[in-house]
């Protein structure tokens, strides 16, 4: 046990768990409005931005240790993530989804340029203002950090094994990661709750999402159902057992393109988490063609959406607010590249005239991948998060290649 876990007051995953259940429980009791205080509260602060924030402050006080827990890494990442992916997928209009059309698809590759130039732009300005900051193999260090913002973890450990990243300087680049992805998802969980009044003021072309959302909703208040036991273990055994089978299937696949695919790191196919999140979503995808739909009537995304809301508290309980200030030469450079991602997704954006979705998946699809993309889906409508898995599975085929490049540019830039 490292010297984190040991200064944690609550070293127990299972009392951990306990915690955090109870902490969604509260905030969830609150949301409903039990007083006009807590109605006028909510009606401005999401709840789903507290589930994310209140699991942080425990880990930032040191009440937990998030980054050495359990919860996240397997239970929810590897469990619970599959599990909703599933229940999401069930009921998923494909037809509706096609039909949100070419502009969803040129967001989200303008979240991926935006992410390169911001690279770029962070290295040269940082370059001028403070050598210090981009001095030796600083260049390595942020190319790893490109494989993450446009593909995923797995994309960021490719990378570090290409250019033989320092430990400490992987390190370093990871609290960077971790500190403004995770801000960044906390302000798109924020605009979420706001996005019909966002997209009235900005006159944005919502036809094709408020089609595909009146389509999910009529559905549903023409077919929900109240569970019955049965409804509800089907429901379970549908959603582990896929995951179950997944992870059984994903993990040799993932080796046998591993030792047989000389391109399989670049497109993170040797990855076993890329695979049980691609499997998980097909199996869902299919089983929505079948009988098995009907389950959404008895609450099927409900429960997976349970399951993505333990998600968004497990990635919340990892971050350390203190760990914003520890370098803030590397922080700066965090600050810069992310406002170019911002500025660019959003001229796009607008470019199109795309609604606040479009932004908000495009960018989580590149910053945030697989793991964290339905989650920005989701809080826009359940139904959607199988919408943000098809773009963050497109940062994991994309994020090595591009990352790569990136990395040599860099290197150029460093006069390496």
């Amino acid at each position: 046990m490292n010297e984190t876990a040991r200064s944690a007051l609550i070293d127990n995953d299972i009392v951990v768990f306990g915690l955090i259940a109870a902490t969604l429980g509260l905030i969830f009791w609150l949301a409903s409005g039990p007083t006009p205080f807590w109605r006028k509260f909510f009606s401005w602060v999401p709840a789903l931005l507290l589930c994310y924030f209140v699991p942080a402050f425990y880990n930032t006080v040191g009440l937990i240790d998030g980054e050495n827990s359990a919860l996240y890494n397997p239970v929810a990442s590897r469990i619970l993530l599959p599990a909703a992916l599933v229940l999401l997928t069930l009921s998923i209009d494909l037809k509706g989804i096609l039909k949100l059309g070419p502009k969803l698809l040129f967001v989200f590759c303008a979240g991926t340029v935006g992410v390169a130039l911001g690279a770029v732009v962070a290295f040269q300005l940082m370059a001028w203002l403070h050598p210090p900051a981009v001095a030796g193999d600083t260049w390595k260090g942020m190319a790893a950090l490109s494989g993450s913002w446009i593909g995923g973890g797995a994309n960021m450990v490719a990378i570090r094994e290409v250019y033989g990243v320092d430990a400490t300087l992987f390190g370093q680049f990871a609290v960077v990661d971790v500190a403004f992805a995770s801000l960044w998802m906390a302000v798109l969980l924020f605009l979420a709750n706001r996005s019909s009044q966002i997209d009235l003021r900005s006159g944005a072309d919502t036809r094709a999402l408020d089609e595909l959302r009146d389509r999910i909703a009529a559905y549903e208040a023409a077919n929900a159902r109240i569970p019955t036991l049965a409804d509800l273990m089907m429901i379970v055994g549908v959603a582990f057992g896929i995951v179950g089978l997944a992870h059984a299937v994903g993990g040799p696949v993932a080796a046998w393109f591993g030792a047989n695919f000389e391109f399989a790191p670049r497109f993170s196919l040797d990855s076993s988490f890329v695979w049980v999140v691609v499997l998980a979503t097909l199996a869902g995808l299919a089983l929505s063609f079948t009988r098995v739909r009907e389950l959404e009537s008895a609450g099927a995304s409900k429960l997976g959406t349970v399951c993505l809301y333990f998600l968004i508290a497990c990635i919340g309980m990892q971050m350390d607010f203190l760990q914003l200030a520890n370098r803030p030469e590397l922080l700066a450079i965090g600050a810069i590249w992310m406002a170019v991602h911002v500025l660019v997704i959003w001229g796009a954006a607008r470019l199109v005239n795309a609604p606040l979705f479009y932004f908000g998946v495009g960018s989580m699809g590149n910053i945030g991948a697989a793991a964290s993309a339905p989650v920005i889906a989701a809080a826009f409508h359940p139904s959607l998060a199988p919408v943000g898995v098809l773009l963050g599975t497109v940062g994991y085929a994309t994020g090595t290649v591009i990352a790569y490049f990136i990395g040599q540019v860099l290197r150029v830039m460093a006069g390496q």
